[in-house]
């Protein structure tokens, strides 16, 4: 059976790379740090040593629309192509060619659906930033096959918080299962607080910086119980417009474990928003 060698959430800036790689007067202050977070963070994943990375992420309403939105999918490709022009233009992000794992998309697919989830799949699926920045921060390299599962966020009507645990749960549940004697990291990316294009976008702190407290010490503990119990479909547009990427997180939760303590926690306040780095290593970290 396959191993699950580290379970990895964060957020998805798309300034990282820019701010991380400017100097002189283009380096922001903040960039030192940033820097050193994500350094850090990236070790997380090179310790765990995996051979294919899952990808938990959102379109951006690059490829998927109004008219047309799965709530879950399961990129099924051989090779996946990013970015979107907008994103290299606006972000600084390059273009990138990712290889796919046929074989494992197959499988979740196939046992997502005999589970209960009604997951739809593309062979012809593009990836934004919310698959590529965890890349460019954990594995710069873009060496290893990935399998991108994207959950709509963004649309409504979206499903209910508890539905991204049980995904979770689900996708843990067969990726171990997997017969293959492959590691597996599950990373997957979302929002704390967050406002897209709305009168809080550039505040000095995030629009919610209570919520974010809260949210970092929930994810930091997976603490699916307190997390549901404060969190509803309503509720997420009271932080911030976008703040219902916080669903991916709880996704992630989900394949954590409940109160399962992140072995890997840490955080950055930039000058709009909360950046927060987790991993949680369920085999010990056993590095091969």
């Amino acid at each position: 059976m396959a191993t699950i060698s580290a379970v990895i959430a964060s957020t998805h800036h798309p300034f990282y790379l820019r701010a991380s790689t400017s100097a002189g007067d283009e380096r922001p202050p903040f960039a030192d740090e940033w820097v050193a977070k994500i350094t850090a963070f990236r070790e997380t994943l090179t310790r765990a040593n995996p051979d294919v990375l899952v990808m938990v992420g959102s379109d951006h309403f690059h490829q998927i629309w109004l008219d047309n939105m799965p709530q879950f999918l399961v990129g099924k490709a051989p090779f996946y192509d990013a970015n979107y022009y907008n994103e290299e233009r606006e972000f600084g992000l390059p273009r990138m060619f990712l290889r796919g794992h046929e074989e494992l998309s197959e499988y979740l697919l196939r046992h997502g659906l005999d589970a209960g989830f009604d997951l739809a799949f593309s062979n012809e699926l593009r990836i934004d930033h919310s698959i590529t920045c965890p890349i460019i921060t954990l594995r710069p390299e873009a060496d290893l096959p990935i399998v991108p599962v994207y959950t709509n966020i963004f649309a409504p009507p979206m499903p209910q918080p508890s539905r991204f645990v049980e995904l979770g749960k689900a996708i843990r549940q067969m990726v171990e299962e997997w017969p293959s004697e492959q590691r597996v990291a599950i990373i997957g990316t979302g929002h704390l607080s967050l406002e897209l294009g709305g009168p809080r976008q550039f505040g000095p702190h995030g629009p919610d910086p209570e919520f974010d407290r809260k949210a970092v010490s929930w994810i930091a503990s997976s603490d699916i119980k307190s997390a549901l119990a404060e969190v509803s479909l309503d509720s997420l547009w009271q932080p911030g417009n976008a703040t219902h990427g916080f669903m991916d997180f709880l996704l992630m939760m989900g394949v954590a474990g409940e109160n399962v303590q992140a072995d890997y926690v840490d955080s950055l306040d930039l000058f709009h928003t909360m950046e927060a780095y987790f991993t949680w290593y369920p085999n010990g970290a056993d590095a091969a």
